[in-house]
């Protein structure tokens, strides 16, 4: 049954229909979340193939790049062609990159695959999200979105903890392999239980005609990515230096230039620039990027610090960052209140700077250091500072636009948290100074972590100190969060892009 945006949703909670569509933008948002633990299998994955760090670095960014650079292109053609079309050959997609993944030769036939991998994540997940507000009766809707949130929270904190298990287990190649009967699950649940449902319809003859005339922002896309590509290409090889590095550091600035011209002159722009009119969602967009840098480069470089300076296994690592995932379900659902009855300074100021202090404690987790008395108390720390600001973050953002823009605003601070991590995972060993095999040293990883912290929480003070000069007391928070727990930590949510029968309901 297909289900245009001029249509009520009927599904409900309680009915088998509604499970099964849960358990389908469960499964595919699983996925997801799985890509992005690889991270604990890094030290594996260079021991087998005698990688340098750049490669390593290249193993996440590659699986980053596409995903941020795409996922505003994959919710718009899953408005325009059938958001379950478009999930559903992101899960596909997916999962025969994973394949090639688990199948990879070499580092470079892994990168490649990582690649293609993060395109098919650009396709899922807007669709993820979509298919629950398109689908359920707006009764039902809230709930469901909360619980479907609540599940991929879950599975945010078991990613590591499985993905430990599997690397010390029956190899690093299953944290790819795994994915494969998951997308085996999901892709019939989802062609058999899941509506199509499309974009909001165009109201006038002429407007139709328009639309359908309308052609995607091909160019834009590829720009963005192309700008962003080459940044993380200059950050991570820099160590090198060459005629090479200067030429992709000017592509990179051309491009991105390129970029906002485009965007500006486009009838249909990918990104609107006039969505940059509000303050508050400038603001809010500047500070993400602050903040989920400090975040992606942390997450990155501790999972390596605990395997190759404290000595513990691809498990213990992963189940040694579950505190700050359980603190993020536990809480995460009470904080968003925090930007409704004090506005979004208080929160998006005291929680980076709480962070900044958990990640400078980090310092002293070196070798020989004690989870309890080391490790814990800085997890608990940062994981705390997280719950203050990332769901106040995502309330302020959407009350920073109106309703039929608010998918289109969640997408682009999505995509601008990701692609943060991004050039975070690629600057962070340059700043901090760790040669191509500083990861096959303890003393010379342990060395470099002790400069990159410093600067993770330099980049949260930033955040902070933005949000305290730029937002007031009381800047204006209208939308209450649909997530009822939240455990992702190296992106906000991401809301859907709403027909406009949606936002009347909400």
């Amino acid at each position: 049954m297909d289900i245009s945006s001029h249509e009520q949703p009927t599904a409900r909670i309680a009915t088998a229909r509604g499970r099964w569509i849960l358990l389908a933008t469960v499964l595919g948002s699983s996925l997801v979340l799985l890509g992005s633990t690889t991270t604990i299998a890094l030290p594996h994955i260079g021991e087998d193939f005698s990688a340098d760090l750049a490669a390593l670095q290249w193993i996440v960014n590659a699986y980053m790049l596409t995903l941020a650079g795409l996922i505003l292109l994959g919710g718009a053609l899953g408005d325009r062609f059938g958001r379950r079309r478009i999930f559903v050959l992101g899960v596909v997609w997916f999962a025969a990159a994973s394949l090639l993944c688990g199948l990879a030769a070499d580092t470079g036939m892994l990168i490649a695959a990582r690649a293609l991998q993060g395109v098919g994540g650009a396709l899922l997940t807007p669709g993820s999200l979509a298919l629950i507000e398109a689908s359920f009766h707006p009764d039902d809707r809230a709930r469901a979105v909360g619980l479907w949130s609540g599940f991929g929270g879950i599975g945010a904190a078991a990613g590591p903890f499985l993905g430990g298990w599997l690397v010390d287990g029956p190899g690093w190649r299953w944290t790819f392999l795994l994915n494969v009967p998951l997308a085996l699950a999901c892709v019939p649940i989802a062609l058999r239980h899941v509506p199509e449902s499309f974009g909001a319809p165009p109201q006038t003859a002429a407007a139709d005609t328009a639309h359908r005339q309308r052609g995607f922002d091909v160019l834009g896309t590829v720009l963005g990515a192309l700008a962003l590509g080459l940044a993380t290409y200059t950050l991570t090889e820099a160590r090198d230096g060459g005629a090479m590095i200067a030429v992709t550091a000017a592509g990179g600035v051309a491009a991105g230039i390129a970029f906002v011209l485009v965007e500006r002159r486009r009838p249909d722009p990918m990104m609107p620039l006039t969505i940059f009119a509000s303050r508050q969602f400038t603001s809010i967009n500047l500070i993400t990027l602050c903040l989920y840098a400090a975040l992606g480069g942390f997450f990155f470089l501790t999972a390596l610090q605990l395997q190759i300076v404290v000595g513990y296994s691809a498990l213990e690592a992963g189940a040694a960052m579950l505190p700050t995932t359980v603190l993020m379900l536990i809480f995460s659902s009470h904080s968003g209140e925090l930007a409704q009855r004090l506005g979004p300074r208080v929160p998006l100021t005291a929680g980076p700077l709480m962070c900044a202090v958990g990640m400078l404690m980090t310092l002293r987790v070196g070798t020989g250091a004690s989870y309890f008395v080391d490790v814990l108390p800085a997890l608990l720390v940062i994981g705390t500072g997280m719950v203050i600001f990332v769901a106040p973050l995502t309330v302020t953002l959407l009350s920073s636009v109106d309703d039929r823009n608010a998918g289109l605003a969640s997408g682009i601070n999505n995509a601008a948290a990701r692609a943060s991590g991004l050039v975070a995972v690629a600057a962070l060993p340059l700043l901090a100074g760790m040669g191509p095999d500083a990861y096959r040293s303890g003393t010379a990883f342990d060395a470099s972590f002790s400069r990159a912290m410093p600067l993770c929480a330099a980049s949260l003070a930033i955040g902070a100190l933005l949000a305290f000069m730029t937002l007031g007391k009381t800047s204006a928070v209208r939308h209450r969060a649909h997530w009822r727990a939240h455990g992702w930590l190296t992106e906000p949510p991401l809301a859907p892009r709403l027909s406009h029968h949606h936002g009347n309901n909400r």
